[in-house]
């Protein structure tokens, strides 16, 4: 991607990995979301998901010791300053939490596999962000905490949604998210939050989630997209539903070259080589279009 973006550093760092990092230099060193900031990281993601050249994005910071503290509260503190009546003001406020979460949840609905390298501090938004990812790593000097209950409110762009689903844990997700409480890697580990924690800082473990991606990148862009879709799926359905959904998704996607390259190259111990997924720019702008004509009816 050769567009620069004011909030963050995009790169690719390998053949088919895009390394995203987080860089808000007016708010070093803390990383502190506001308006702009979310919404480019949303423009980034959605741009990236109809490339044909990345297979995986690694999500991270620039900055040697803070991922994210999450929101800037200073910014965030404007949207109380409306002169509004309090239902004109209540639909505004929700117009702008569903924006956000959208802008969040870009990262899940995402094509490609994204891959979470976080470290140092990662609290609030930060969780928000590394649940709507598929995998999540950390270094073991990584310190998280649900921290939207200790500036008066209740977390609202995804946590109290997708980390129950996560852990599988409601009773430690709502020890960690009712006492605003830190907490560490290994424990973050323990409770099924992360799959690895990575000795080292913020250089390691994003290596780690590179070495991760590029192991995903060279798998069929076939097979990766359709698993991490019925994964999202499953997690939102029955067993049965699941089952179902997968054997009419299958019925189209055994038909790709991919799976016969794939079944030659482990037969004869070669490397395969997949054609990328042809550009869907076109067809995914006109998508948008046509939704948002439909949704101003």
């Amino acid at each position: 991607m050769d567009k620069q973006w004011k909030f963050h550093n995009v790169n690719q760092v390998a053949p088919g990995v895009l390394l995203v990092e987080f860089n808000r230099v007016n708010r070093a060193p803390v990383n502190a979301f506001n308006d702009d900031m979310w919404k480019e990281l949303r423009e980034i993601v959605d741009t990236t998901s109809v490339s044909p050249e990345i297979r995986a994005i690694v999500l991270s910071s620039a900055l040697d010791k803070v991922f994210t503290a999450g929101l800037d509260l200073n910014a965030q503190s404007e949207l109380n300053s409306t002169a509004l009546d309090p239902a004109r003001k209540a639909l505004q406020l929700r117009e702008h939490v569903l924006d956000f979460q959208d802008a969040i949840s870009a990262l899940e609905r995402c094509t490609q596999p994204v891959i979470c390298a976080m470290y140092g501090t990662s609290v609030g938004l930060a969780i928000d962000l590394a649940c709507a990812c598929d995998v999540r790593i950390a270094s073991e000097n990584t310190t998280f905490g649900i921290f939207e209950v200790n500036v008066g409110l209740a977390a609202d762009i995804g946590t109290l949604q997708r980390l129950p689903k996560i852990v599988g844990n409601e009773s430690k997700v709502r020890e960690l998210a009712l006492t605003g409480r830190k907490f560490g890697a290994l424990e973050a580990r323990d409770m099924g939050f992360l799959s690895e924690v990575i000795k080292g800082g913020r250089g390691e473990v994003i290596a780690a989630a590179v070495e991760m991606a590029k192991a995903i990148a060279s798998k069929s862009p076939i097979a990766v997209l359709g698993t991490k879709h019925l994964i999202n799926h499953a997690r939102d359905h029955t067993v049965e539903e699941g089952l179902k959904y997968t054997a009419i998704w299958n019925a189209s996607m055994l038909q790709s070259v991919d799976t016969a390259t794939a079944m030659k190259a482990v037969m004869s111990k070669q490397i395969p080589k997949f054609p990328p997924i042809s550009d869907r720019k076109q067809s995914t702008s006109a998508a948008k279009a046509k939704a948002k004509a439909k949704a101003k009816l």
